[in-house]
């Protein structure tokens, strides 16, 4: 039999890092793939987060926006998480070792995967061509604010390529200076208005950037927390976020979790999955 536990114990203490070099040393001593061998021993859920613990971090990712593309129907809340979520230096090595995988391109399985405005947003997330500046034009932050009152607001119809074009490639401080100048003009948060305005994918792809910009963790948090709410379990989500987030800011992700709905994450999670794969996902909440 397997010993499930040791297996979470020595997995959960380590870095990333660490159990690549685990992945190199078993195959050296023992002469086999440890990923082969847990995939052989484990099933279910519990494999996912173990194999996923045990796949370097952009490959994980890389994996992850495979399966949501080429898997059985389109996962367009992992695409939007994912590219919504990552650096530009992140995303550059996403599409690096994506093509090195796959033989095509992100951004050609993104095109051919989705349709209309909601796959412009992806590719042009994709690109990982976001401002990464900290400076604040302030002139062009009223514009900017002006520009998406009229874009959206102010009209019948709403022009999304503006929403575009400011939300995805502007950088965060002046972003977050655009959104206080546009609820002085248009009297009501962005977020409101993306959700009047638009509907579907596209809808929820605006909100992520703007979620993301504004406050990273609690993006997660609010990730978790509708991933199991309700009837059912999201595993993909659940797995996919704890996994690539446990050594990224899941102290802060747990913070924001309980201030914003008042219950902890870890007891979230023991409320909501059982056996060997609760017992891993309280590990990499921790706490």
């Amino acid at each position: 039999g397997t010993d499930e536990d040791a297996i979470i114990e020595t997995l959960t203490k380590l870095n990333v890092s660490q159990r690549q070099q685990v992945l190199i040393t078993y195959k050296s001593t023992i002469g086999r793939d440890l990923i082969d061998d847990l995939k052989s021993e484990l099933s279910g859920n519990f494999e996912r987060v173990i194999v996923g613990l045990m796949t370097p971090t952009i490959m994980y990712d890389v994996h992850e926006l495979r399966r949501a593309l080429k898997g059985a129907g389109t996962d367009e809340g992992c695409l939007i998480e994912i590219l919504a979520s990552r650096t530009n230096e992140e995303i550059r090595h996403i599409n690096e070792n994506y093509k090195l995988q796959y033989g095509s391109t992100l951004e050609d399985d993104i095109v051919s995967d989705t349709s209309s405005m909601f796959r412009r947003v992806l590719v042009s997330l994709a690109t990982g061509n976001r401002d990464e500046g900290t400076f604040v034009d302030e002139a062009l932050a009223q514009q900017d604010a002006q520009c998406l009152y009229e874009a959206g607001e102010k009209k019948w119809g709403t022009d999304e390529v503006q929403f575009m074009s400011i939300l995805c490639t502007r950088n965060r401080c002046h972003l977050l200076r655009v959104f206080d100048v546009y609820r002085g003009i248009a009297n009501k948060d962005i977020t409101e208005s993306i959700k009047s305005e638009m509907s579907g994918d596209l809808e929820d792809a605006l909100l992520a950037v703007v979620k993301c910009l504004r406050n990273k963790p609690a993006y997660f948090a609010e990730r978790l927390y509708k991933s199991m709410k309700g009837l059912g379990t999201d595993d993909s989500t659940l797995i996919r976020v704890m996994v690539s987030r446990s050594e990224i800011d899941m102290l802060y992700i747990r913070r924001e979790f309980l201030a914003t709905y008042g219950k902890s994450l870890h007891s979230f999670i023991k409320g909501d999955c059982s056996g060997d794969y609760r017992k891993v996902l309280l590990r990499l909440c921790g706490g």
